[in-house]
C-alpha cells in the first residue's frame, strides 16, 4: 500500500504545497540595489532558523505506526484489511493483511463495528460510536473516516477511553445505590397494609420514577378515627433523594398523631404547615386531607396546594373538589379552610399526586381531564380502578416522575349484605326522662339487631353513661345514634356543649368522673371531637362476637 499517495489525497495537502511555493525567495541577481538584503544578513538568517520539512515529505505509515491510538485502514465492499498500527497490534496481536475484516478483525466484529464500516463506505460520511468495551477489556471509541482510493476504503481510529469508561461506571453505580435507599426509605415509610374501614374499600399503589429519576416524595395513608369515620391522605414533596423522602416520612408521622385529635381537615393542615416550616424552611410539600363519615355521606376535605380529588358517582358522571385550596406546606402565613364533596354509596373517589397527570408537553388541565375521562369509564375493585388510571395515564417502568393512587369506594350495599349496616337515632330533650328513654331505645334496637346478650348488655349501658354524662356536662340539642356495621357496634352521644370529656380517676367520695372511665373500660375504643356546627361527639365501639378486627 502506497500511503505517500493516500496522504496527498489529505484535505490542504495542495493549499499548503502551493503556498510553500509563493513564499520561496528568489536571489536577486542585478547586485545590491535598494531593498536588497546583504549577504552576511542573509547567512545569519539561514542559520537561524534551518527549513521544516514539508507535511507531504514525512513517510505515513512511519507516523501512523507511532500514534499510541489503535489505526486500521480496510478497503474494498467486503473491507479487505490494508494496514494495523503497532499499538493495536499490541492491543490485539498481529492480523493478516489482505483478509476480509470479518476474518481479520474479528473484535471490531464482535462490538458490532462492521455494520458501521458499511454504512461509511455508502454515505461517505464519518462516523464515530462511544466507549465501546473491546475483548481485551478495555474501552474504546471508535472514529471511522471513509477514503477515496480505488474502489473506497475505510480508516478506523480507536482512542482508549478505559479510565473514563470506569469513571462513569463508578458514577453510575454510585447512583443506583443512592437510588435503591431512597427507594428503600420510601417504600418503608409508605404504609405496609392499608387500614380497611367497614364502610369503605380502599386500595392503593406507588410507581418510583425509572431508573434515571431519583425517587420523590410521594406518599399517602388511610388512617381509621373510630366511631366509623376514616381519614385518607395523600402528598407530594417537592425535591428528589433521600432528603424529600426524609421529610416525607415525617410529615406522614406527624399527620397519624394530629389524626388522633379528631381535629377538622382544615386544622390538621394548619398544624402540618407550621411543622413543614420547622422541618425544612427551603422544603416545599402539597398535601390533601380528607375524612369521610358514613352518616354524612360526604367527604370533608382541606388541600395544600395538591391537585383536586375526583368523585364518580354510580351514574359515572365524575365531580372535581376543586376549591377550598390553599397554599402548599411549608408556606405559613395561610389560613386553610375545609369543604366537601358528595360521597354517596356507589360512588368512587381518587386521590393522586401529579406524576399521574402531568406531562411535558401538555396543560395540566389536560392531564386531569384526561383522568376524568378515564375514571369515568373505570369499574370493578379499588384495585382494578388503581390499575385501569395507571395504565391510561401511561405510566411505565422508566416514567420520569414518582405516582401515587389512592382508589376509595363507597359499596350500595344491597340484599342480606345491607342487614349488617344499620342506623337507628334518637333526640333527646332533656329533663329526667331523658336517661330511662335513652336505655329503652337502646336495648330495643340492639334486640332487633339480634345481639347476643353480653353485647347487648354492653351496648345499652354505654348508652346510658354516654346520655348521663351528656345530661350533666352538656346542653341541648342531645342524640343518642346507634350503628352496626359487619364488624362493630358503635354508640355515639352529640350536645351543643363544646367542651371535651376526659378520663379521670374519680376518688371514692365523688358523686361524679366515673361515666367515662366505665365505658373506657368496657369498650373496645372511645373517644370524642368538636363537631362542625359547635358542640361535641363522644362515642364508643364494640367488636362484633367471631369477627376479625
Amino acid at each position: 500500500m502506497n500511503f505517500t499517495r493516500w496522504s496527498a489525497r489529505l484535505p490542504g495537502t495542495q493549499r499548503r504545497a502551493a503556498a510553500r511555493t509563493e513564499q520561496t525567495v528568489l536571489p536577486d541577481r542585478r547586485g545590491e540595489g535598494s531593498g536588497s538584503v546583504p549577504a552576511a544578513r542573509a547567512e545569519q538568517l539561514t542559520d537561524a532558523a534551518p527549513p521544516v520539512p514539508a507535511v507531504d515529505e514525512l513517510r505515513v505509515r512511519e507516523v501512523l505506526d507511532r500514534v499510541p491510538a489503535l489505526v486500521a485502514l480496510v478497503h474494498g465492499s467486503d473491507h479487505r484489511l490494508a494496514y494495523v498500527n503497532d499499538a493495536y497490534v499490541t492491543a490485539f496481536g498481529a492480523r493478516p493483511t489482505g483478509a476480509p475484516a470479518r476474518e481479520a478483525l474479528p473484535e471490531l466484529d464482535e462490538i458490532g463495528l462492521l455494520p458501521l464500516l458499511d454504512q461509511v463506505l455508502r454515505s461517505g460520511k464519518p462516523r464515530t460510536v462511544k466507549s465501546r468495551k473491546a475483548p481485551d477489556s478495555r474501552s474504546y471509541t471508535f472514529t471511522c473516516t471513509p477514503v477515496a482510493e480505488g474502489d473506497g476504503g475505510v480508516l478506523v481510529f480507536a482512542t482508549d477511553v478505559t479510565d473514563h469508561a470506569e469513571a462513569a461506571e463508578r458514577l453510575r453505580a454510585s447512583e443506583r445505590r443512592q437510588r435503591e435507599t431512597a427507594v428503600t426509605l420510601q417504600r418503608s415509610l409508605l404504609p405496609q397494609e392499608l387500614e380497611q374501614p367497614d364502610d369503605l374499600r380502599i386500595a392503593a399503589t406507588y410507581h418510583p420514577g425509572g431508573t434515571e429519576a431519583a425517587v420523590g416524595g410521594d406518599w399517602y395513608d388511610v388512617i381509621t378515627l373510630g366511631g366509623g369515620r376514616t381519614a385518607l391522605v395523600i402528598g407530594d414533596v417537592m425535591g428528589r433523594g433521600v432528603r424529600a423522602a426524609a421529610v416525607m416520612g415525617q410529615l406522614r408521622t406527624a399527620v397519624r398523631a394530629y389524626a388522633r385529635l379528631d381535629l377538622p381537615p382544615h386544622e390538621v393542615l394548619q398544624l402540618l404547615d407550621g411543622l413543614a416550616m420547622e422541618i425544612d424552611a427551603n422544603q416545599i410539600a402539597t398535601c390533601v386531607y380528607a375524612v369521610h363519615d358514613p352518616n354524612e355521606g360526604r367527604l370533608v376535605y382541606a388541600s395544600a396546594g395538591h391537585l383536586p380529588i375526583l368523585v364518580r358517582d354510580e351514574s359515572g358522571a365524575v365531580q372535581r373538589a376543586d376549591e377550598p385550596t390553599g397554599p402548599p406546606l411549608g408556606t405559613g402565613g395561610w389560613m386553610h379552610a375545609s369543604g366537601s364533596i358528595p360521597l354517596s354509596p356507589g360512588s368512587t373517589a381518587v386521590l393522586y399526586t401529579d406524576g399521574l397527570v402531568e406531562r411535558r408537553n401538555e396543560d395540566l388541565d389536560e392531564g386531569i381531564a384526561a383522568l376524568e375521562r378515564a375514571l369515568a369509564g373505570a369499574t370493578g375493585t379499588p384495585q382494578v380502578v388503581c390499575d385501569r388510571l395507571v395504565r391510561s395515564a401511561g405510566v411505565t417502568a422508566d416514567h420520569d416522575d414518582d405516582v401515587a393512587v389512592l382508589v376509595l369506594q363507597h359499596p350500595a350495599r344491597t340484599g342480606p349484605d345491607s342487614d349488617l349496616f344499620r342506623n337507628a337515632a334518637l333526640e333527646l330533650l332533656g329533663g329526667v326522662e331523658a336517661a330511662p328513654r335513652a336505655r329503652a331505645f337502646a336495648s330495643g334496637v340492639l334486640t332487633s339487631w339480634r345481639f347476643p346478650v353480653e353485647l347487648h348488655d354492653l351496648g345499652v349501658l354505654a348508652a346510658s353513661e354516654l346520655v348521663a354524662n351528656s345530661l350533666q356536662h352538656g346542653t341541648p340539642p342531645m342524640r343518642l345514634r346507634l350503628r352496626r356495621t359487619d364488624r362493630r357496634l358503635i354508640v355515639e352521644v352529640t350536645d351543643g356543649d363544646d367542651h371535651l370529656p376526659r378520663r379521670r380517676r374519680a376518688e371514692p367520695g365523688d358523686e361524679s368522673g366515673r361515666g367515662i372511665a366505665i365505658v373506657a373500660t368496657i369498650a373496645s375504643a372511645w373517644g370524642s371531637r368538636r363537631t362542625p356546627g359547635g358542640g361535641k361527639a363522644v362515642w364508643c365501639e364494640f367488636g362484633l362476637p367471631g369477627v376479625a378486627k
